[in-house]
């Protein structure tokens, strides 16, 4: 399990040559924040700047050391994929986002997302915690609780009760 911050700043690197293609610069996560869409590559260029990552499907492995791809013609530029802008979420778009139930009670916002070496996302953690009980005492909140990722109003709301019954644990 790693924390998206955790990926931030590892080199992207190519089974086919082992050639660096980049650093990962962040995560792009899926519509309904399910997986790893993509890793953000940084931008280049002085006047016309271009933005640059790697789609998940080109991805073969995400370690703690290296995120592995499987040649260097899988880098695109971020503009010529329409998904980018319709679909995918930046993790740094995640971070500070409110989390409440659908009742309206405000459990907290969100400080990371947890992810799997195969690009799933597990849940996400807690920056701050506006409640007692399980969710405070594991800081994180399950990727099964969530009923909306807050595309619509920028709240991601949950199911409490699931989200206390949860397993989820950076401990």
């Amino acid at each position: 399990m790693f924390l998206g911050k955790d990926i931030i700043g590892i080199p992207v690197i190519t089974v086919n040559d082992g050639r660096s293609i980049g650093r990962a610069k962040d995560i792009y996560l899926s519509a309904d924040c399910q997986t790893v869409a993509g890793i953000f590559l940084g931008t280049e260029g002085l006047f016309s700047r271009k933005s640059f990552l790697v789609r998940s499907e080109d991805i073969t492995t995400i370690g703690q050391d290296a995120i592995l791809v499987k040649n260097a013609d899988v880098i695109h530029e971020e503009g010529n994929l329409v998904e980018t802008e319709e679909t995918w979420l930046r993790r740094d778009e995640l971070q500070g986002r409110p989390v409440d139930t659908s009742g309206g009670t405000k459990v907290g916002k969100i400080g990371d997302v947890l992810i799997d070496g195969e690009g799933n996302v597990l849940g996400f953690t807690l920056g701050n915690v506006y409640v007692s009980g399980p969710i405070a005492r594991n800081r994180s909140i399950s990727i099964h609780t969530v009923l909306d990722v807050g595309q619509e109003d920028g709240a991601m709301t949950i199911d409490l009760q699931r989200a206390e019954e949860q397993e989820l644990s950076m401990a």
